[in-house]
């Protein structure tokens, strides 16, 4: 079963965790990957996900998946794209329907449909999926840094309760609508709490 994880779900000792800073990259490692507390590995989006299924499938149990891309979406009162509260810093903006945010989100759209595909048959496996933003960083990407900048979160999480934010915390105005990015794919578990990182 795979539910949207909420902000109160996020306790490292509590399920597995995995962290997926997500990329769609044809012929670069472009994911960033970490299990628990084993080492990050650089991987191309086809390892990473049968890393992940793998996972999800050999441990039988809960598993927290932490994917950085957009995994809810927000429109205005009129159904325009808009921001949500994290993606704008000052005057920079990261939203999730400019540039990478879209690739990212198609490729994590292809992740959660493969994990759906392998768990279906499995009722004792339940896969609770938040979604991880890192962003406004100096110095350029690194994969694994920014996989192991979202687990840092998640094993302090009582110490950075400002870094999560629950669905309702998102919008940035009232009449703002949130809804999950997978439900124009006929994913829709809910909306999750977002770690910043």
């Amino acid at each position: 079963m795979i539910t949207a994880g909420k902000k109160s779900e996020v306790h490292w000792g509590k399920g597995n965790w995995a962290f997926l800073d997500i990329g769609f990259s044809n012929n670069r490692p472009s994911c960033g990957f970490v299990f628990a507390d084993d080492p990050p590995k650089n991987l191309r989006y086809g390892e990473a996900r049968r890393a992940i299924v793998d996972l999800i499938l050999r441990h039988n149990s809960t598993m927290n998946l932490v994917i950085e891309a957009p995994l809810s979406v927000c429109f205005d009162a009129d159904r325009n794209p808009k921001g949500r509260i994290m993606e704008k810093q000052g005057s920079r903006t990261r939203y999730w329907y400019n540039g990478l945010g879209c690739a990212v989100l198609t490729a994590a759209t292809y992740l959660i449909r493969d994990i759906y595909e392998a768990t279906t048959s499995l009722p004792n496996v339940n896969v609770h999926h938040f979604e991880g933003f890192v962003s406004f960083k100096e110095g350029g990407t690194d994969h694994k840094k920014d996989a192991c900048e979202l687990r840092k979160r998640v094993r302090e999480a009582p110490l950075n309760n400002g870094s999560i934010y629950d669905s309702d915390e998102l919008r940035l105005c009232e009449s703002d609508q949130i809804c999950s990015a997978l439900c124009v794919a006929g994913l829709d578990y809910g909306v999750p709490a977002v770690i910043i990182a």
